[in-house]
C-alpha cells in the first residue's frame, strides 16, 4: 500500500475509533490493498468490526468527516475515494445469510450524503464477499487479527452474495462502465474457482476463457484499471451488453439454486 493510501486508511480507522469509542473490536484492510496492489483508480477499503449499532448522529459524523478525506474533491488536493464498512459483530458471528450492514460509505453516494441523507442498516449480500476477502488479506489496522473477529463464509453463501450483486452492475454497465466489465468478471472468477482474485487478475483469468469476439471489452477495461490505456468505450460499445450476457449466463450456470 502507497503512503498516501496508508495515511488516507490510518485516518478512517481514527475516525472510526474517535467516533465509537471502545465499541470497536477491530478494522481490517480488504480490497486491492490485499489482493495484489493498489492501481491508480483503487479505493482505499476499510472494514469495521463495532459491539453495537451506530447511532444516528455518529452516522451523520462519519459521513461529514470522510467527505472531507475521500475523493478528488477531498481538502487539500484531493485523494484516493474511501470506503468504510461497519458491521455490528453480533450480526455476522455466528454467520448467517444474508448478513446486515450496519453502515457503509460510498464516494459513489456522495450527492446522497450532500442532500443530508446517511447511511442506514441494510441486508448486504455483498457482505460474504467482503468478510471473505478480509479474511483473505489478513491484515489488521487496529485490534486483533480477523480470524479471532469474524467466522468464514461459506462457500455456498460466497457463491451467492457474489452473485446478487449483478442486477446492481447491470444498472452500473454504461454509466461506470470499466467497473461494472470487472466486477461482473470478477464474480464469475469467484464462483469459478472459490477464490476472490483482484480485478485484474481476474480479468486475465477469464480472457483465456472468453471467445474472441468478446474479449475487447474485457481486455480494454483491465488495461484502464492497470494505467496502460485512456479509457474510451465509443467503439467498444456495440460489443458491451453482449459481453455482459455472456458472463452473466456463466455466473448464472454456477450459482447455487437453493
Amino acid at each position: 500500500m502507497g503512503e498516501g493510501a496508508g495515511t488516507q486508511a490510518a485516518d478512517v480507522v481514527g475516525l472510526v475509533r474517535e467516533v465509537l469509542g471502545a465499541d470497536v473490536v477491530g478494522a481490517y484492510m480488504l480490497g486491492s490493498a490485499v489482493l495484489g496492489g493498489l492501481r491508480s483508480s483503487s479505493d482505499v477499503d476499510v472494514f469495521a468490526v463495532v459491539r453495537r449499532p451506530v447511532a444516528g448522529e455518529e452516522r451523520r459524523t462519519l459521513v461529514d468527516r470522510l467527505m472531507a478525506i475521500s475523493g478528488p474533491v477531498a481538502a487539500p488536493g484531493g485523494a484516493r475515494p474511501v470506503e468504510l464498512t461497519i458491521v455490528v459483530q453480533s450480526e455476522v458471528r455466528p454467520w448467517r445469510y444474508p448478513p446486515v450492514c450496519e453502515f457503509q460509505y460510498g464516494e459513489w453516494l456522495r450527492e446522497e450524503y450532500e442532500r443530508g441523507e446517511v447511511p442506514v442498516p441494510v441486508a448486504s449480500p455483498d457482505l460474504a464477499t467482503l468478510i471473505t476477502m478480509v479474511l483473505q488479506g489478513d491484515t489488521a489496522l487496529y485490534g486483533p487479527p480477523p480470524r479471532e473477529v469474524l467466522d468464514a463464509v461459506p462457500q455456498k453463501d460466497l457463491a451467492r452474495g457474489s452473485a446478487a450483486v449483478v442486477p446492481e452492475l447491470l444498472e452500473e454497465l454504461e454509466t461506470d462502465t470499466r467497473n461494472a466489465v470487472l466486477t461482473l468478471t470478477r464474480v464469475w472468477s469467484t464462483l469459478a474457482t472459490g477464490e476472490i482474485r483482484s480485478k485484474d487478475t481476474a480479468a486475465a483469468w477469464a480472457l483465456g476463457r472468453l471467445p474472441e469476439e468478446r474479449r475487447p471489452v474485457l481486455a480494454h477495461a483491465r488495461a484502464v484499471y492497470l494505467g496502460e490505456e485512456r479509457e474510451r468505450w465509443d467503439d467498444l460499445l456495440p460489443g458491451l451488453r453482449p459481453y455482459a450476457d455472456h458472463v452473466i449466463a456463466e455466473i448464472d450456470s454456477l450459482t447455487p439454486t437453493d
